[in-house]
């Protein structure tokens, strides 16, 4: 009882900060980025660890300038994320905007369903608010599990707040059976860490042996749905782009793993480009040890 009070005050003095102008939220957000990277150190160590591993050509001087804007950025992002409790629709189609939209109707004239596959790259999540404001068909999100389930039931309560619904991953072929007469698109993270015992593909990405998750190709080869990337690209501080390109039109006619391989391969392109803008803090490569012993 008293953790749900505690939960319950948090949330509110969260959506009493949601409420302040954006010019505020990143005078807050600089404070962040001071206490994350010089006094807490928060998870210094993964983010250096990581960026050496993916870009041993880089000088040191390089990397960490890397490292400065990725911590700056997350900052951004964390009080982005808590205005997702009150931002409006309108400041969203203001501040998200979608180029090539054209493709979405494309597939959708042509009869098909849509397969769409992004990573934790720019701001993925006010994506559940942009694309679903900027379309009117069903715009399915799938989503990992939380432990701590308070925190689950309030993020997803954010995301869905214009429509998006929230897909558990181990319902999401239940969900497609569902709305499988109902024109939709299906949004799937792809570079999300799987579990050992589900790592059954390995790929070079960002010079490293990594798992990948066969979520996105099982999927698609099953729907034989047409299968859309999002790019998501910060213009500027609190506005964003999301770039729409179609990777694959007929997944049942690709070979095994080439689907896993096109996505990974134009999600790293795309860090390449803007390395910042990724989730460098993120444990991408815990089970790289036990890959190396195959």
């Amino acid at each position: 009882m008293i953790k749900k009070g505690l939960f319950g005050l948090s949330k509110f003095f969260l959506y009493l900060i949601s409420l302040l102008p954006f010019w505020l939220l990143y005078f807050i957000a600089d404070g962040f980025y001071l206490l994350l990277y010089y006094i807490i150190h928060y998870r210094r160590d993964v983010v250096r660890t990581n960026l050496v591993n993916a870009f041993p050509e880089k000088t040191e001087l390089e990397r960490y300038e890397i490292e400065k804007k990725y911590f700056h950025y997350l900052s951004d992002m964390i009080v982005e994320s808590i205005k997702m409790l009150s931002i409006s629709q309108k400041s969203i189609k203001k501040r998200f905007s979608v180029v090539n939209g054209e493709e979405f109707s494309k597939h959708f004239n042509n009869g098909k369903n849509i397969l769409v596959v992004t990573g934790h790259y720019g701001n993925w999540e006010w994506g559940t608010l942009g694309i679903p404001s900027a379309i009117k068909e069903k715009v399915l999100v799938v989503f990992k599990p939380q432990s701590n389930k308070q925190f689950e039931v309030l993020i997803n309560k954010m995301r869905s707040r214009f429509g998006a619904i929230m897909i558990p991953m181990k319902q999401t072929f239940r969900k497609l059976i569902e709305y499988k007469d109902k024109p939709h698109m299906l949004v799937l993270v792809g570079d999300q860490t799987p579990p050992w015992s589900e790592s059954h593909y390995f790929t070079t990405f960002l010079s490293q042996r990594t798992a990948v998750f066969l979520g996105v190709e099982k999927l698609a080869k099953a729907t034989n749905n047409p299968i859309i990337y999002f790019n998501i690209t910060r213009k500027k501080r609190g506005y964003y782009e999301c770039e729409i390109k179609t990777l694959v039109e007929n997944p049942k006619e690709t070979h095994e793993y080439e689907i896993t391989e096109i996505h990974t391969k134009e999600l790293e392109k795309n860090i390449r480009l803007r390395p910042e803008l990724w989730l460098w803090s993120h444990r991408r490569w815990k089970f790289n040890r036990k890959a190396s012993e195959q």
